[in-house]
């Protein structure tokens, strides 16, 4: 019985380390998105001190784009180096769950197959692990904290805490629930250390306070809805997310009454708590409630919820051991569940299954216009920086211009004399691209140049060239 179950703890093992090496191989397959090129443009800063004052007016506290700054130095600055962070963090991230799954099973090696299969493979997870952003980071220190939170070190979870706070706010709201529920059930150290791993995120609030208290902030986030629902289960769980979250039920169901599943001794092993699953209830229902005011709800956000729900459900679907044809029926359900996330699960990452990340194609275009001087988008900025990072990846020669504004197009356009010809571009959702970039075309057609479409094979981009009206349009 020991081997079979070591050779089972042997196979989740090789199919997360082959989850694994595919998200390290797919690193630099798809081109940085927006807000990836938005933590180029805030973390590659010539200083700390430079990042400071750009982190002032943002929306995410300072410690992972400060902890980037470091990494670019020591590292180099540039596409694979930005998503190689993220990349450690995910299985620094997956290893502590999986030591917190086995904890929480009071030492039961039977969890560590599914504990394996579930923090290296499923989508959640595997999104973020090559994702210039924050939440694999994110990820790595709430679950620490609910590693030191089990066993009642206060230091170090005062540490963790403080360090989850700022690195998203998020992490904040999750300890300030931990504090409050900890704090109700009179587990003073515990609440105090939590409390105490807050007050750098609030200082922080309070720094950039004109900024996070105005309109601005979180501008694109709407009120709570069905959808926000159903697209958080879809980032957990994968293509069709309410028939298999229906599957999981039935499943449980079904071997608690057929299949040897004892029911859990909830109350003696205080699980719900130790697991931090009831203070991360809490958060969610009041960043709810309170995104009804103030939107705050947005389903990539709700990673943070990994670390409390990824060990309990290993620890729920092996409390105890199952008749033959329950382990067959979990067998089953897990390989169906492997393979819709090994192929639909790495859409967004692998560009061979169409994959476009979060609809921008900023690395084509940078590419595409290679070597011309005058460009011009509503996306300047971001252009810029993926031209940058391009630039860092011998991909393009060093441009000789920026990508200019509209506002610069205008400017331009009034100087003479006038440039042969000029490139105009964005990338994004089609309908968004093709409003924005509309009002260039206009200025450059009413200064008399006819626009040309150089957007072929571009699903998520246009790419424009103008030449002035009197050459006529490129053929």
């Amino acid at each position: 019985m020991r081997r079979t179950a070591q050779l089972w703890t042997l196979l989740a093992a090789l199919v997360a380390a082959a989850f694994a090496l595919r998200t390290l191989v797919l690193i630099d397959a798809t081109a940085l998105w927006s807000d990836e090129l938005y933590s180029v443009g805030k973390s590659f800063q010539p200083s700390p001190l430079e990042l400071l004052g750009m982190l002032r007016q943002d929306t995410h506290p300072p410690l992972y784009y400060g902890l980037l700054w470091f990494w670019g130095q020591l590292v180099g600055q540039s596409p694979v180096s930005l998503r190689l962070l993220s990349w450690l963090a995910y299985l620094g991230g997956g290893a502590v769950m999986v030591a917190q799954a086995v904890a929480l099973s009071d030492g039961r090696q039977r969890v560590l197959p599914l504990a394996l299969l579930l923090a290296f493979c499923s989508p959640y997870p595997v999104r973020f692990a090559i994702e210039g952003k924050s939440y694999a980071l994110l990820v790595l220190l709430v679950a620490l904290a609910w590693w030191w939170r089990r066993a009642e070190r206060s230091v170090a979870y005062g540490v963790v805490a403080a360090l989850a706070g700022l690195t998203h706010f998020y992490g904040l709201f999750l300890m300030l629930a931990a504090a409050a529920w900890d704090g109700a059930s009179r587990r003073w150290h515990l609440a105090g250390a939590a409390v105490l791993g807050a007050i750098p995120a609030l200082g922080w609030i309070i720094y950039s306070a004109d900024y996070l208290f105005s309109s601005r902030s979180g501008s694109w986030i709407g009120q709570p809805d069905f959808a926000l629902l159903e697209e958080s289960l879809a980032r957990a769980l994968g293509l069709w997310p309410l028939p298999k979250l229906l599957l999981l039920v039935v499943l449980i169901g079904g071997l608690q009454r057929w299949g040897g599943m004892q029911p859990l001794p909830w109350r003696r092993n205080r699980l719900l708590d130790r697991s931090a699953l009831l203070p991360s209830a809490v958060m969610v229902l009041a960043v709810v409630l309170v995104s009804f005011v103030k939107p705050l709800a947005f389903s990539r956000y709700f990673v943070v919820l990994l670390p409390s729900v990824l060990p309990l459900l290993c620890v729920l679907l092996t409390a105890s051991p199952l008749h033959h044809w329950g382990q067959r029926v979990v067998l089953g359900v897990v390989l169906v569940l492997l393979i819709s996330w090994w192929g639909p699960g790495f859409s967004e990452l692998d560009p061979t299954a169409g994959g476009v990340r979060e609809q921008d194609q900023f690395r084509a275009i940078s590419q595409r216009t290679n070597g011309q001087r005058e460009r011009y988008s509503p996306r300047a900025r971001l252009f810029n920086l993926s031209d940058q990072m391009e630039l860092s990846m011998g991909r393009i020669t060093a441009p000789e211009l920026s990508w200019g504004d509209r506002d610069e197009l205008r400017e331009r356009l009034l100087r003479s004399p006038l440039p042969d010809e000029l490139w105009l571009a964005s990338s994004g959702p089609p309908q968004k691209l093709n409003r924005k970039l509309k009002p260039l075309q206009q200025q450059a057609e009413a200064a008399g140049y006819v626009c040309a479409d150089r957007s072929g094979g571009l699903s998520h981009g246009r790419l424009l060239r103008c030449r002035l009206g009197s050459r006529g349009p490129l053929l």
